[in-house]
């Protein structure tokens, strides 16, 4: 009923169609006009202008804090904006709530997903929805799974959420909006925390919506992805409007320099392992979940010092655990090992170690989740406070000297070039990419001698990923010994020096970076069979 009055009001005195396409040169679904929002002194948005066609999809890209994601909270009703015009289908609209926006017919799909575990697909859709009548589960379930069928989701309405895989959940999360009636939707990082396959399946569905005649804004730092789906593409820089170009006449070099300001060089400098030693020592490695399940199967390799060693893997075939367990933050298998030696020559055992006694022998691990926020940052704590929590070992008060700390605050603000206030403002307040610096500046400025990193560069922008990878390689000639958990298997080949393939809790092989071929690497990533080895 909700679109069917949205539809309605729109057709009734209003301009046509024609008349629409003639007035803003093509017909547009959205139109920003000087939109500018401000938090205190900063400026998160400065006269933006934004226009989304209809049935096309627009990619919106910029540097980490360039104030993409504030933009299109303003869309989406999250913020107001203090200044600025918003059209939708050519009228000036007032969209000062999430409801507003809904029924305008925009729904935002966020980073961070909105679901309640302990309900169904389907509960999680209708949850909030004042329907008349009784709440018809069969009949809202029914109703899911024709949306399902229509652009070719891959859902069972009536799954629990904590049964789900993260490409699932995020499915939840379109249905629902689509469920709700949206014809605009708003895509946040969509791919951040999907494979190669499920990032291929979810641009499928995109296309399907875009036939149907659905408009898209999708928010990403993956330019091959930008080129790959979307017609055109906006770019903001440092909360300003740039430009806006067709993709079909865009490169990543082009796009990358719009983003910059300055010609960039997109090549990952690899540097010559030297002195390299023995760091870790993984023996018949084996971890069960809670169910008794095996998700790492004797697990062996070894890590040197001075090196950089990638892992490459589907999602959830292991990486997050073998980490961990080095870490000392999974329970192994009776008969796994994992032997640290020190640079003095001392083996130690790091299984039965509890997680700062391991973190004391300079092990540190570095895992950027799904939710940012929930691995070692505090979000209602300000950054100087975050770097506190774990980089800072001199106090031994309840009054504890925030020099220190602070000062690394600033290090880290500085040379990773994070977007903030200032290293008083609470972590919650940046960016999600803003944040995801913060944790990995955090640990690598610890010096450990073993540095374990899962998926540092998640959802940054081009110039941010390459500081990182930048910082790690520095870390490699200093002579700590780097474990690199990757998406992006160009990056792993161009930075790593081996590269060990897992598949389903299992180490499918173990190359050489220099010379290793994706297709080699996608083989072994779907391979069965165990092998030991080292390149």
């Amino acid at each position: 009923m909700q679109r069917t009055r949205r539809t309605a009001r729109l057709n009734l005195g209003n301009p046509s169609r024609t008349e629409r396409v003639t007035a803003l040169g093509a017909e547009c679904a959205i139109k920003m006009e000087n939109i500018t929002k401000r938090f205190g002194k900063v400026t998160a948005n400065n006269a933006i202008n934004l226009e989304l066609h209809e049935g096309e999809i627009l990619s919106l890209l910029g540097e980490n804090g360039s104030g993409k994601t504030t933009l299109m909270n303003m869309l989406s009703g999250i913020y107001f904006p203090d200044e600025g015009q918003i059209y939708i289908h050519g009228e000036p609209v007032t969209i000062a709530s999430p409801k507003d926006a809904f029924e305008h017919g925009i729904g935002m799909i966020h980073q961070h997903f909105k679901l309640v575990d302990l309900f169904t697909a389907t509960e999680n859709i209708v949850l909030g929805l004042k329907e008349p009548g009784k709440l018809d589960l069969a009949a809202s379930s029914k109703k899911v799974r024709e949306i399902c069928d229509r652009y070719g989701f891959d859902i069972d309405p009536d799954m629990k959420i904590y049964d789900m895989s993260v490409s699932q959940k995020q499915t939840v999360e379109i249905v629902k909006v689509l469920y709700r009636g949206a014809d605009i939707l708003i895509l946040d990082e969509p791919t951040a925390v999907l494979t190669p396959q499920e990032t291929d399946k979810l641009f499928q569905i995109m296309r399907n919506m875009k036939a149907d005649g659905k408009s898209l804004i999708i928010i990403t730092h993956k330019l091959h992805e930008v080129l790959e789906i979307s017609d055109r593409v906006t770019i903001l820089r440092k909360g300003m409007y740039v430009g806006t170009v067709e993709t079909k006449d865009a490169t990543e070099q082009s796009l990358t320099e719009m983003m910059m300001g300055e010609k960039v060089t997109l090549n990952i400098k690899r540097t010559e392992p030297k002195n390299t030693e023995l760091r870790i020592d993984v023996k018949n490695l084996s971890v069960k979940n809670h169910e008794g399940k095996l998700v790492l199967d004797n697990i062996n390799f070894t890590a040197n010092s001075g090196e950089i060693l990638g892992i490459a893997g589907i999602s959830g075939c292991g990486q997050k655990e073998l980490l961990e367990s080095i870490a000392g933050l999974q329970q192994t298998v009776k008969g796994s090992s994992i032997l640290y030696k020190s640079k003095d020559g001392e083996e130690s055992q790091l299984v039965g170690k509890s997680p700062k006694e391991i973190r004391k022998l300079g092990v540190a691990l570095s895992f950027v989740p799904e939710d940012r926020l929930g691995m070692g940052l505090v979000g209602n704590m300000d950054i100087i406070d975050n770097m506190m929590l774990r980089s800072y070992k001199g106090g031994h008060t309840a009054f504890l000297e925030r020099k220190a700390p602070k000062d690394l605050a600033n290090a880290i603000i500085k040379d990773l070039e994070v977007v903030t206030p200032s290293a008083e403002t609470p972590v919650r307040r940046l960016s999600g990419g803003n944040v995801q610096k913060v944790l990995v500046g955090r640990e690598i400025a610890s010096n450990p001698t073993v540095l374990m990193v899962a998926y540092p560069v998640r959802g940054l922008d081009v110039n941010s990923s390459y500081l990182i990878y930048d910082l790690l390689n520095k870390q490699k000639e200093h002579g700590t010994s780097v474990i690199f958990v990757g998406e992006d298997l160009d990056v792993l080949i161009e930075l790593c020096d081996r590269i060990m393939v897992m598949n389903s809790g299992k180490v499918t092989g173990i190359v050489d970076g220099r010379t290793a071929k994706k297709d080699e690497i996608g083989i072994l990533m779907t391979k069965n069979t165990d092998v030991e080895g080292k390149a």
